[in-house]
């Protein structure tokens, strides 16, 4: 699905952490309509103690956090990322943990799949 129509991140912000606070997981995400094949970018909102489990990438990713702070881990190594504030995911198994009610744009660089036999 692609669209020329702009998102407004703050508005998006606003409604995903309303439902993040509703749901069970602590969570809520919505991924955006891209004309570029192979990347794929998602708002993700958690409330405050929520976490996205243990698990790996489909490919290179970097996260930007549009509000509040979160905790990026991967084995022993913890970064503790703010507003504004940007990292690469690391190439490994690793989890996301929200210290206060957060929401973060992921950006994963999706690779190609291989064409279906017919």
């Amino acid at each position: 699905m692609t669209t020329d129509a702009p998102t407004d991140l703050h508005a998006l912000a606003d409604e995903l952490l309303g439902r993040a606070t509703t749901e069970h997981a602590g969570r809520a995400g919505r991924t955006l309509a891209h004309p570029v094949d192979g990347l794929r970018q998602t708002v993700i909102a958690l409330r405050s103690g929520a976490e996205m489990g243990e698990h790996e990438s489909p490919g290179p990713a970097s996260v930007v956090v549009l509000r509040g702070r979160v905790r990026l881990v991967a084995g022993e190594t913890s970064v503790a990322l703010a507003a504004h504030e940007f990292s690469p995911v690391p190439d490994r198994r690793h989890s996301l943990h929200a210290d206060e009610d957060s929401v973060v744009l992921l950006s994963v660089a999706v690779p190609d799949r291989a064409p279906e036999a017919d």
